[in-house]
């Protein structure tokens, strides 16, 4: 699956006060469809992308789903298959932040009317990089409810993963043959020094924490301790272990140079630039879960030369080929965003109206070196690749062959197949 998708944070900042909208600020509301001719003439055939959930979903049980009708129904006729992010770093004003404890719920009935009014769906990322969301709400106090502390921190992430679950729930419900793909941020913390490493061992079990809650492993021994010792209940975490989906998933994951860090002993962290890179740590998170995997992100800046962003993603795609070659089941690459973003330099912290040249396109909608580079790339790739093996195809069904008695027939408990996850394996 050859991907790119269009960015669509809406993280809150000042406090509550102010709305970070990428779809906005890249004109995407005004120029939709001349951004899905951007994808066809690419060559691409799947999209990340997904409503902005502050204007669709505007209270229990009222939704807006104009935008939403005008955009899935050219995407169906245009043949590109969505990936559907339904929650990508922020939350409706009426919902509050991710501190909220009803949040799992109010979002498990958003998911399931999504998936109730658009039933050709097939793939989803109910939540965007829960990790990342976390991290940036409840530790760095960047985003959202902007906490600082371990509490906040555990008590944000329970609240995603389990709305992630819950979200996977009602959208099986409604499509048996429904596949998520997790696209979530892939890390590894390199210790500077002797006295370092233990902090950074801690980090590298942290790194794990959404991941292994969504997908019902237990936790390492060290990690359970901070669950509990920051709020987590036995209650919660056994919740986790019952409703295993495991087997409905494929393990995204996001690269960029900025995900190693160099750990020193007083415990800050720096960016360490692409030390293992992508395939090492990619091997580390198949070795943990073993499910298909997909490179869901990455980018690079392109900077004066013109060609740096076409090197990473050269290397990046050596990366994939390296997976597949040694035996883990790689199933699709991205080039994340379509058109350059704004504020990405700031983690859109701050609202500045930088543009950083990251798309494949450009926000006039010009295609850049990479975007031609990628273009290039899947024309070259795509008939190779699938002769390799045909246990690497993944059941995608065609935007056009979807049939509504598939689901009716089906007459699924999905609810009691999640608590019975365990029997299955």
């Amino acid at each position: 699956m050859f991907a790119t998708g269009i960015e669509n944070s809406y993280p809150t900042i000042n406090h509550g006060k102010t709305r970070v909208d990428e779809m906005e600020v890249c004109g995407h509301y005004d120029r939709w469809r001349e951004d899905f001719d951007c994808v066809q003439e690419i060559g691409i055939n799947y999209l990340r992308y997904g409503p902005p959930i502050h204007k669709t979903w505007l209270g229990p049980g009222k939704f807006d789903w104009e935008f939403s009708d005008l955009v899935f129904a050219d995407l169906k006729r245009r043949e590109i298959t969505p990936i559907v992010d339904l929650c990508h770093f922020g939350v409706p004003d009426w919902v509050g932040n991710f501190q909220n404890p009803d949040f799992p719920r109010l979002f498990a009935d958003y998911a399931g009317e999504f998936a109730e009014r658009f039933p050709w769906v097939q793939l989803y990322t109910p939540i965007n990089e829960m990790f990342i969301c976390a991290v940036f709400s409840a530790k760095y106090g960047w985003w959202n409810e902007q906490k600082k502390d371990d509490r906040s921190f555990v008590t944000a992430l329970k609240h995603l993963v389990k709305a992630n679950i819950m979200g996977m729930i009602e959208i099986l419900k409604r499509r048996h043959d429904a596949i998520f793909i997790q696209s979530e941020s892939s890390e590894y913390y390199h210790a500077d020094s002797p006295a370092a490493i233990g902090r950074a061992e801690v980090l590298n079990q942290m790194r794990f924490l959404s991941l292994d809650l969504n997908y019902g492993r237990r936790v390492d021994s060290g990690m359970y301790q901070y669950l509990l010792d920051n709020g987590m209940t036995r209650e919660e975490y056994e919740w986790f272990l019952d409703h295993r989906l495991k087997q409905h998933c494929i393990l995204g994951n996001d690269y960029y140079a900025l995900n190693e860090h160099r750990v020193f002993a007083d415990g800050h962290t720096v960016a360490a630039g692409e030390t293992f890179g992508y395939s090492e740590i990619t091997r580390q998170y198949y070795n943990r879960y073993r499910l298909p995997v997909m490179h869901t992100e990455t980018n690079l800046w392109e900077g004066p030369h013109g060609d740096e962003a076409v090197k990473w993603l050269w290397k990046e795609w050596a990366n994939v080929l390296r997976l597949r070659n040694v035996g883990i089941p790689t199933v699709g690459f991205t080039w994340y965003s379509l058109t350059d973003q704004v504020d990405w330099d700031t983690a859109l912290r701050e609202k500045n109206g930088n543009v950083n040249p990251l798309g494949l396109f450009d926000l006039d909608r010009k295609i850049r070196n990479v975007g031609k580079a990628y273009k290039q790339l899947i024309a070259d790739w795509r008939n190779v690749l699938p002769a390799q093996s045909v246990c690497l195809v993944v059941p995608i069904k065609k935007v056009g062959d979807y049939d509504q008695g598939d689901d009716d027939a089906a007459g699924r408990d999905i609810a009691g197949e999640a608590n019975a996850n365990e029997a299955q394996g």
